[in-house]
Formats: structure tokens, sequence, C-alpha cells
């Protein structure tokens, strides 16, 4: 398998946290890949032009977190990141995957409009999503997601990373201290421990 890949997307951390978390890791290629180039390899594969992207070892091309997350679940003997379709389980396991991907969308947008010029259009904008992962941090802290890892934790665990990453001067934990807590212990997952991103470019 290969992977379509940029070091700092968080949601190709999702993706590689999930293929450790499976045990798989070693049997997927990363493809370090600049998708606003729209490289010709990525395009055939993914016409959004879009990282993650996983092409199988059938040669198809998977894309967008969730997909590609669902499809590695089905790979390898670990425990399933994703609970079976008949349990209560499953559904709080999406319900957090969908919030932890909607903070990761507000996020990642507020991070590219910062690099353009300032307008009161794109100032409400970002103060939108900026309000967005405050909510979702709010509902976390009343809800903290539990020890075990699965498809919702560790995306949630992505997000709060990412936040770390491109918004360390907004520190989010004092308003959170329950779920900075969960955070900080969850980190030690080798799944998060290993894909936690470091270059600040």
């Amino acid at each position: 398998m290969k992977l379509f890949y940029s070091p700092t997307s968080p949601y190709v951390r999702k993706v590689v946290a999930c293929a450790i978390a499976r045990g798989i890791e070693s049997r997927i290629e990363r493809v370090t890949t600049n998708p606003h180039l729209s490289p010709a390899a990525l395009t055939a594969a993914n016409p959004l032009s879009r990282v993650p992207c996983l092409l199988t070892d059938d040669g198809v091309g998977l894309f967008d977190s969730p997909v590609i997350c669902e499809y590695l679940d089905s790979i390898g003997e670990a425990p399933p990141l994703f609970p079976r379709a008949d349990s209560p389980a499953r559904w709080h396991a999406l319900r957090l995957q969908a919030l932890g991907d909607g903070m990761l969308d507000a996020a990642v947008a507020r991070r590219m409009e910062q690099a353009k010029p300032a307008d009161d259009a794109r100032s409400t904008f970002m103060a939108r999503q900026k309000d967005v992962v405050a909510r979702s941090i709010g509902m976390l802290e009343s809800t903290v997601p539990g020890p075990a890892i699965d498809i919702g934790s560790l995306t949630i665990a992505c997000a709060l990373g990412y936040l770390d990453f491109r918004f360390a001067a907004e520190p989010w934990r004092p308003h959170a201290p329950r779920l900075a807590a969960w955070f900080a212990a969850f980190g030690e997952h080798p799944a998060l421990a290993l894909t936690v991103p470091k270059d600040a470019a």
C-alpha cells in the first residue's frame, strides 16, 4: 500500500495513527506529496488532489481519512477501532470521529485564512471557526472520551494535537482541565506518541 502523505496534515496523522494502532504501519509506503501542486501520481488516485490518499495493493485510491481508517481497520488482527455495527459503542465512536473531524476542518480552515490579507469577511469567518472549536472543547470537557482507543478517541486526540501544533498561543487546557488530563494520558499510546507533528513549516 502507498500513502500519499504530508507530514504536518492532521488528517494524515489520523491515518498513520490508525495504522500504528492496527500494527500494520510497516505495510504502508509513505509518499511525501504536496497536494497543492496536484502531482500526477496523486490526482490519478484522487482527483480531488488531497491527502491523505491511500493506494491499496489492488490499485484502488481511497481518500478522506474516515474511509481510509475504516479500510485499515479491516486489515490485521488487532482489536477493531470501529466498534461492530450492532453496538451502541459504534455510534459513540462515530460521533466523536465526526466531532474531531469537524474541529480539524474549522482549525485547518482558520489556519489557511490567517495567511491571507486581513479583511472584515475573513475576520468574521475565522472567528466563527474559532467558536466551533471552543464549543467542541466545551462538549468534550463535559463528556470526556474514555480510555479505550477507537476511531473516535483517536480523532479527538489528533484534533487536540493540531491545536497544540498550530495554535499554541491560544492554549485550550485552562478551559478544559478534565479533557487535558485525558489527553495527557491518552497521548502516551504509541499511535499518538509516534505521530506528534514536529515540522513547524
